[in-house]
């Protein structure tokens, strides 16, 4: 097997993504901390899963070196 440059760019890709999208939920923190509690509990949750979905397409080029399964 050869080495592949993609799975450094990809696990790259997937950090940055990461960063991007953790900056934003901070930018979120201060008007979503001001609604109440059970308010902000599916707010949160949502924020907290919903990274993976842009960043799925980047992890199957990683494994597979096309966008789509």
């Amino acid at each position: 097997m050869t080495p592949h440059i993609r799975r450094p760019l990809g696990i790259l890709a997937v950090l940055v993504g990461i960063l991007a999208y953790a900056l934003f939920a901070v930018w979120l923190f201060e008007p979503v901390s001001t609604l109440h509690p059970l308010l902000q509990l599916p707010i949160w949750a949502v924020l907290g899963v919903a990274w993976v979905f842009p960043l799925k397409p980047v992890m199957i080029w990683i494994e597979t070196g096309r966008w789509r399964p």
